[in-house]
């Protein structure tokens, strides 16, 4: 009997030591918030690299609760970039003037009549 007391007492003491090392277990729906709090944080970080790396995406258009989420909303963004850079190339295209002024041509005497065109000759000799 004196071997189960001091059994008793070692399991007691096993038990008590074992509590003082580990933490008591914390409710699951306490670790559920807390490693969802952990996401949210490793996902704001991954998105502040991500936007770091491109800095021709406006942060406005990349969002996401997930790491997923995120680099999809990235791809977007990036996507939208790329077309409005292409239009703005094409536009500043279309408008382009060339430089300096257009080579010196006589003018064009085909569609005058005869008249008018002994008219401009002898405008050019006086």
């Amino acid at each position: 009997m004196a071997d189960e007391v001091e059994t008793g007492e070692n399991q007691e003491a096993v038990a008590e030591a074992a509590m003082e090392i580990a933490p008591p277990p914390v409710p699951a729906e306490m670790e559920i918030d807390r490693l969802k709090g952990l996401l949210a944080s490793a996902v704001s970080r991954y998105r502040e690299v991500a936007l770091a790396q491109a800095p021709d995406v406006p942060a406005e258009l990349v969002s996401g609760e997930t790491v997923e989420e995120v680099e999809a909303s990235l791809k977007r963004a990036r996507d939208i970039v790329t077309q409005v850079r292409e239009r703005l190339v094409a536009r500043e295209a279309e408008g382009r003037v060339p430089a300096g002024a257009p080579p010196r041509r006589p003018p064009d005497l085909s569609s005058l009549s005869p008249l008018e065109k002994i008219t401009q000759g002898l405008a050019r000799r006086s």
